[in-house]
């Protein structure tokens, strides 16, 4: 099986390729003969029906600094691709959301990693909400009076922005902290949706564990240990990456979302878990599993492929 793979990301020069798993994906796409082609989310277009993106040929290699070639620029109809790669970062915003809708045009005649839809309908922080019996205690709200009854209640609490991403606005309020009241007013100045407060997990010192699930089904882990003074795990902002396996907890987990991401043609997911609580689940442009990779000894790109290869067929027949 030979496909041609668009690839929507953000710069590729500037990508850790020890770290990102849109490099270690384009690898195993071009080992396995599919052809690849790279655009920005501003280079898409909607014209006359056809939904549209400048896009370049593209070549990788595992070469610090010398990672990728490009050809020649040139506009596409993405509905003459295969499969088509939604794997810019996050925030979660307008222009996320119109790349969706565009997309939309092309899935699943086009194979969209994830659905663009699902992923339209499936916020982090919010499509965790679903599965209200594996989350932590969580207040998702404008309201600042509801915010101090919730701190009241539980005292030690995690303050974030709904939209945000990479550990950006994560603030731990711990019992006697008196700025709880400068935050809100800052988050309100700083944002229009709600906020989302959650109790705060000690667990996380141990580790906020990252699951991948490959069409809903979990393929492996690895731990994120915040650095001393941080409540934060996120590898953006110092966290530390250690081996890790999944515990009866976490595979129950998984059995329970599983299905609901496989349903939704959600190919490639990372989940967050801190110890006995399900906290995200990522469906964006998740991250991980290089690092599984080193630990595990395997091969998660080749998997996801699998499953991305088996969908598009069977989105063609």
């Amino acid at each position: 099986m030979n496909l041609s793979v668009a690839i929507q990301m953000d710069p590729i020069e500037a990508i850790d390729i020890e770290a990102d798993s849109t490099f270690a994906l384009a690898l195993e796409a071009q080992r396995r003969g599919h052809r690849l082609w790279h655009y920005l989310p501003r280079d898409l277009a909607f014209h006359d029906g056809r939904v549209l993106a400048r896009v370049r040929p593209l070549t990788v290699r595992r070469e610090k600094a010398n990672h990728f070639d490009y050809g020649a620029a040139e506009a596409r109809d993405l509905a003459t691709m295969d499969v088509v790669l939604m794997r810019q970062d996050p925030p979660f915003d307008m222009a996320y959301i119109t790349a969706t809708h565009l997309l939309e045009h092309v899935h699943p005649r086009t194979c969209v990693v994830n659905d663009p839809a699902q992923v339209r309908n499936a916020p982090e922080k919010l499509f965790v909400t679903r599965f209200g019996d594996l989350m932590p205690p969580t207040l998702i709200t404008s309201d600042a009076a509801l915010i101090h009854e919730f701190r009241a209640e539980h005292a030690d609490i995690i303050v974030k922005p709904l939209y945000g991403n990479g550990g950006a606005g994560v603030f731990h309020i711990a019992p006697g902290d008196e700025n709880l009241n400068v935050l809100l007013e800052m988050f309100t100045q700083m944002y229009r949706e709600p906020i989302i407060a959650q109790k705060y997990l000690p667990e996380v010192r141990a580790g906020d564990k990252r699951i991948i699930l490959v069409d809903g089904e979990a393929a492996g882990a690895v731990n994120r240990v915040p650095p001393l003074g941080e409540a934060r795990s996120n590898m953006h902002v110092g966290g530390v990456a250690e081996a890790a396996t999944l515990s009866a907890r976490d595979r129950e987990i998984c059995r329970v979302i599983g299905p609901t991401l496989k349903e939704r043609g959600m190919i490639f997911v990372g989940i967050d878990v801190i110890g006995e609580y399900l906290t995200e689940i990522n469906v964006t442009s998740p991250t991980g599993i290089q690092e599984i990779n080193r630990f595990d000894g395997v091969c998660l790109e080749a998997r996801i492929w699998d499953a991305i290869e088996t969908r598009t067929v069977a989105s063609k027949s």
